[in-house]
Parts: C-alpha cells; structure tokens; sequence
C-alpha cells in the first residue's frame, strides 16, 4: 500500500468561523465521506445573491471515490445545500428520519427525490465503506433526531459531535447519550470535530422545559390573539406551543411555507402532536373570537419576507395584528 493509500484526510468546505454552509469532508486513502451539505443565507454586503452553497470542486475532481453522504441533522445551515451538490454528484445519503422527512422536502421541490438514494439510519446504526467504519451517538440539540458521528479508520477514530447542547430534561425525551459518548472517549479519539453555537459564551443553556413554562404564562394573561413565531424546524417548542393553546382553549393557525412544511413532516412522522380539531386555516382566523386564537408563524429573526415581517406591515392577505393582540418572539434576540 502507498503512503497515498493510508493517509487520512480531514478538511471543512465550508462552516469553519461562520453561521452556515456547514460541510466536512473525510478521506481514507481512497474513500470519501461527506459530512452534512448546508446552505447560507447572504447579508446586505451581497446584493442579487439569494444562497450561498459550499465550494464543492475537489468532490467533483474525486467523485469515484465518494462514498457517502452522512447528515448530522435537519438545520438548514447542515442540509440546505443538498439538492445543489446532487445536481453535480448523485451520492447515497444517510441520515435520521426526521432529518429525511426534510431533505425530502428539499428533493421534490428540486424535483431530485425519484432518483436519490435516501437511507435512514439511527443512533444504533453501523456502516462500513472500505477501510472506514461509521457508528453514532444521539446528542440533543433544538431540532428532533441529532446524531454525532463516529468515524474509524486505521489511523484513528474520528469524532464529529454535529451541533448539540446538553438538556437533561428535554422536551421530546431524545436525550443525549452521554454514556456512549464516554465510551468512545475511553476508546481513544484522534480528531475532535465539535460544534456548538455559542459554546465560547459563559454559562449554561437552559432546559428547553423552561422556555415552555414561559409561554404558557403568556398565554394566561394575553386577553386578546396571540402571533407568536419562533423556527419553524423548533419541534419541541412548537410543541409547547401547542400544549399552551390547548391549556387556554385556543385554536392554532400557521403562518409561513417553512412552518407549514415542517409541521407536517413532523406529524407525518410522529414527532409532534395536534389534536385533530385544533388546526386552522388562516383564512379562518377572522371568523373566532380573538380570545379563542393563536397564530405560530415563521419571521422570529425579522426576515423581511417572512410571515411575522408582513404582519408587521399590516400586508398579510389573510390575518391582521390589531390593537391589544399579544406577540411573542419565542427566540434569541
């Protein structure tokens, strides 16, 4: 065997010291894993451009040797620019079913899915591709069914955590596997990948559990309609958000194509529950009593063209803020 043949490769195509376009690329000699394919979104400084995707010109230059791509969870900054990189190269891809449910969002809309290799997987899953072998740990984040990865070659093992906090009472009961996460440690781990927004910050992150708490006190004392937006991709806190308007009799209306579409995937495949009889058309919301109505909606990091914005502007064709309505940014500042 070459040197070429066993040396281990490890870079970043894009995420490294930025929010978005989170993309690692693994390599063994001559197998590739991918891990994750996201998108970003651009700022004022880039006029015209609605979507930054990774620089994918080395997979191209080496696409026989492309094993895998291996997602870490549903984000939009770790899947947003899937349908972009099959464009080019049609590789099989491996993630949770929650995290399909979106992809597959992402296909039929780029009219990808019919010819796309999707494999579920889950966090007691193993995978071989040559001299690589692939296991995973569950770590909890603010979105259903994440995983880190554990990668082992003849080097070493290779660890990438995906994005993750650690809440001991989260919502959905998906609690991060910190025994198993110890047991990799004790095997012994050659490269770290670890991500974790905000992790430089000071302090602790609060249990999910509280913000609901939260909200459902808001709920209590809102006399009029609640607009409340938070990320559409937040399952667990839509979920408390449900709980709340069944708490306080209310109906619940959605805003936003995002929010639609991941509310259904989650019901699709049980990881929210709504009653039946609780979901409304906006084009309802006029005809109920205030008192009886909440409106989820997307827009909670003031997307000029999202749902809360037009709302705003009073330009929404089918729902109005009126005076003494309540609204509720259930998000980071």
């Amino acid at each position: 065997m070459s040197t070429k043949d066993n040396t281990l490769s490890i870079f970043a195509l894009g995420g490294i010291n930025e929010i978005g376009k989170n993309m690692y690329v693994v390599q063994y000699g001559n197998d590739i894993l991918i891990i994750d394919c996201g998108a970003k979104f651009p700022d004022e400084s880039l006029l015209g451009i609605d979507l930054i995707i990774p620089d994918i010109t080395y997979l191209q230059e080496n696409k026989e040797k492309i094993k895998a791509l291996i997602v870490t969870h549903g984000h939009e900054d770790h899947i947003g620019g899937i349908p972009y990189l099959l464009k080019k190269l049609n590789v099989p891809i491996y993630a949770t079913r929650f995290t399909l449910g979106l992809i597959e969002l992402k296909l039929k809309e780029h009219k990808l899915l019919r010819e796309t290799e999707l494999i579920e997987i889950h966090s007691d899953s193993s995978l071989n591709f040559g001299q690589v072998d692939v296991s995973f740990f569950r770590t909890n984040h603010s979105i259903p069914d994440c995983l880190g990865i554990v990668i082992k070659t003849p080097e070493g093992n290779v660890v990438h955590t995906g994005d993750f906090k650690f809440d001991l009472t989260p919502v959905n009961n998906q609690f991060a596997d910190i025994h198993k996460m110890s047991e990799i440690g004790s095997e012994g781990v050659l490269v770290l990948i670890s991500e974790s927004t905000n992790a430089e910050r000071p302090g602790l992150t609060p249990s999910e559990k509280l913000v609901g708490n939260h909200i459902e006190d808001a709920f209590l004392h809102a006399e009029r309609k609640i607009v409340i937006s938070t990320f559409a991709s937040n399952v667990n806190r839509i979920q408390q958000i449900v709980n709340a308007a069944i708490a306080t009799n209310r109906k619940l209306a959605l805003l936003g194509r995002s929010m639609v579409n991941v509310v259904d995937v989650a019901l699709e495949r049980g990881y929210l529950n709504i009653p039946e009889d609780m979901l409304l058309d906006a084009r309802e919301v006029k005809y109920l009593p205030p008192e009886e109505v909440v409106v989820l909606c997307t827009g909670s990091q003031g997307e000029p063209l999202a749902a809360l914005s037009r709302l705003a502007n009073g330009n929404h064709r089918e729902v109005k803020i009126l005076p003494d309505d309540t609204v509720i940014l259930a998000s980071s500042p």
